[in-house]
């Protein structure tokens, strides 16, 4: 044991012991500087030295974009934010050749090669938005043809009265202005609402959507059957949220309101209902 306390007091002694380094002018021999420094100061210095180093490394990583190139850490907003810039690069890209196959079409009629008449050849949506090319599945067909088959016998000529539940709520299917109300004489069997871009279109009534898909007049249509009779249509939209036989309730997003079709002449909502297969004004059960 006393040999063990004599090494550690050794030990301690040995690294604690201080050193003299002098710098001496080579000509005179007269010293110009000088510090004294032990082994356990400069071991000191040294993991100081190296703490710091790491602290400064840290932070010129999280704080600067140079974390961007190390492996594994690109977080999940600039990731985001690629695919969405991936996204609009796309869109735009699609946009220029629209534009650029109407301009086409516009020197085409002015040159003459083209008939001025002629819808089809200067209609700017691809092919493959035409509503002669969606074709429906099986599962689709099925379900169409068992909805058809039941309420076959529901159509009537005439606005049958409705009888409303007490706790029958229709929410408003899109904050705006109307535009255009019901008109049953000249065949406008819904209420067109203008408000913005892309705002959401949300389900009058609980319901199942059993209908989604594209026409050349309506553009992005969505049809909900509710309880009661009820049948809502949603027409223009920009884009569908549900698909045929998803659930929805009371108030929940279905669709964001576009322009789309050729019997859309700006942003707004095209809401047709109908009860046991004849048109109702919905102006007599929302308030808009």
């Amino acid at each position: 044991m006393a040999g063990n306390r004599n090494k550690n007091a050794t030990f301690w002694k040995r690294i604690r012991l201080q050193y003299k380094l002098s710098f001496l002018n080579e000509n005179t021999l007269e010293e110009v500087f000088s510090f004294r420094l032990s082994r356990l100061s400069a071991y000191l210095t040294v993991l100081v030295f190296v703490f710091l180093l790491v602290v400064l490394t840290s932070i010129v990583i999280i704080k600067t974009p140079i974390r961007n190139y190390l492996p594994g850490y690109l977080d999940v907003e600039n990731r985001r934010e690629i695919v969405n810039s991936i996204l609009r690069a796309d869109s735009l890209e699609h946009v220029l050749a629209v534009q650029s196959f109407f301009l086409n079409n516009v020197g085409g009629i002015l040159r003459g090669d083209l008939k001025i008449d002629s819808v089809r050849d200067i209609d700017p949506l691809p092919d493959s938005l035409t509503s002669s090319d969606f074709s429906r599945s099986e599962m689709t067909t099925e379900f169409v043809r068992k909805y058809e088959d039941e309420e076959r016998y529901n159509l009537s000529v005439f606005s049958p009265s409705v009888v409303l539940p007490d706790n029958l709520v229709f929410y408003r299917p899109v904050k705006g202005i109307i535009s255009t109300h019901f008109n049953r004489e000249n065949k406008h069997f819904g209420t067109d609402i203008a408000t913005s871009p892309k705002e959401s279109v949300l389900a009058t009534l609980a319901g199942t959507v059993i209908f989604v898909g594209f026409d050349a007049d309506a553009g992005n249509v969505i049809h909900l059957q509710h309880a009661n009779g009820f049948v809502s249509i949603y027409k223009h939209n920009a884009l569908l949220l549900k698909s045929i036989g998803d659930e929805v309730d009371a108030g929940d997003a279905i669709a964001l309101v576009g322009n789309t079709g050729q019997l859309s002449t700006g942003t707004h909502l095209h809401f047709e209902l109908w009860y046991k297969g004849s048109a109702v004004d919905p102006e007599e059960f929302i308030v808009f």
